[in-house]
């Protein structure tokens, strides 16, 4: 009996610690709840944060440079290097190719003649500048020389001139009283008032007189000819004078002759520096260390200047081009560090922002967007933010142009 009422109170007890421990255990699921939703938020908000530190884009790829090679002169291929075949490695300075060299060493044999011509021809034109200008100068001071003597022949000529006619006068008048005396004698002999030889020697007296006179007459017809002919050696002289007056324009001459000279001989090195560079372009070189591609020439093909031969691809200069949303450059500066994700390899890479960009890449291409048309609609643009790898990281030239990447800037 008394178990029987004991077991109703033991009941009672047993439900409220159930209730008690029931109660407890929806507590705790709830602050695990709690707590776990707490957790939840902290950890997306650290995330969120952690997010704005970095910038990403799967729109990016990589890039070099595509040195085309080609030919400055026209010609025939006789020679092609065995190993210049796509995607064959090549190093810089390899001969690639050779042109049939024979017309341009002709030319280059005919402007080296040419251009010995020219500097003897400069040589002699130079040479004769001083000898022109000593010549020209040495007549000119030789012909008024002689003019100066033959005005002093004149004047010599004009002076004996004047003694002659001295002598004729004084020989006039001796010859006239040397003929009146005759007369008189020749009157004085006919009435027998005198002898012969008185009378002869009156006579001989005479005709002596008489022949002297026309020798000083003929001594004077003879100076004035003399004059005359001095007056006409002066003007012969002063002829010559004016023919060596033409000195300072004869050494201007000369000397135009040797700059002309000169200058020819100039343009005749230039001519055989051309033909020098245009025997050396018959062999074509590597400009740079690469892969090649896209090759088009073969042996015994005729070429023109500017045609493209080949392609090569230097692996050494690489970069990477992302082209980022513009909602994404706030924060985006140069010299940021960036992971590069290369698809082909899986592997990051490191990098550093090297540029950034001048304008929209839209803005860049054939037909830009004009906006002005009425049909606006606003397009979040893409900038194409240039990315250079670390150096050391790809010593075996893994890393192409064109392989597809995904950037990740750290901005802050």
């Amino acid at each position: 009996m008394a178990e029987t009422l004991e077991r109703p109170e033991t009941k009672a007890a047993d439900s409220s610690n159930a209730r008690n421990s029931e109660g407890s255990r929806s507590k705790l699921s709830r602050l695990a709840v709690l707590l776990g939703l707490v957790l939840i938020a902290a950890g997306t908000v650290a995330w969120w944060f952690h997010a704005q530190s970095f910038e990403s884009t799967d729109d990016a790829q990589i890039e070099g440079h595509l040195d085309s090679v080609s030919t400055r002169i026209g010609g025939t291929v006789t020679y092609i290097n065995p190993d210049v075949e796509n995607n064959h490695l090549v190093q810089a300075g390899t001969l690639l190719l050779e042109l049939d060299p024979r017309d341009y060493q002709a030319e280059l044999e005919h402007a080296k003649a040419n251009l010995e011509t020219r500097e003897a021809e400069a040589r002699s034109a130079h040479v004769n500048v001083p000898i022109i200008n000593a010549s020209a100068f040495s007549q000119l001071h030789a012909a008024e020389a002689a003019k100066e003597e033959a005005m002093a022949s004149v004047e010599a000529e004009q002076a004996n001139l004047a003694a002659a006619q001295q002598r004729v006068q004084r020989d006039e008048a001796i010859y006239a009283r040397a003929e009146r005396d005759r007369v008189r004698y020749q009157a004085l002999i006919e009435r027998h008032e005198i002898s012969r030889s008185d009378y002869d020697a009156r006579d001989t007296e005479a005709m002596t007189a008489s022949h002297a006179l026309e020798a000083d007459r003929a001594a004077v017809n003879s100076e004035m000819q003399k004059i005359a002919q001095a007056r006409s050696t002066v003007l012969q002289r002063q002829a010559q004078i004016e023919a060596a007056r033409t000195a300072p324009n004869q050494l201007v001459d000369a000397r135009a002759k040797s700059q002309s000279a000169t200058g020819q001989m100039d343009q005749a090195k230039a001519d055989l520096h051309t033909a020098q560079l245009n025997f050396s372009y018959t062999k074509i070189y590597a400009p740079v260390s690469g892969v090649i591609g896209r090759k088009t020439v073969e042996l015994g093909h005729r070429i023109q200047p500017g045609q493209g031969l080949l392609v090569i691809v230097p692996l050494d200069d690489i970069w990477v081009t992302a082209n980022f949303k513009e909602t994404q450059m706030k924060e985006m500066r140069r010299g940021q560090f960036v992971d590069i994700h290369v698809d082909t390899f899986g592997r990051v890479y490191k990098g550093t922002i090297e540029d950034m960009p001048g304008a929209a890449g839209p803005l860049f291409s054939l037909f830009p967007p004009e906006n002005a048309s009425g049909n606006y609609v606003k397009v979040v643009q893409r900038f194409p933010v240039r990315i250079q790898f670390d150096k050391g990281q790809d010593p075996e030239h893994l890393l192409r142009p064109g392989m597809s990447v995904e950037p990740t800037v750290t901005v802050r």
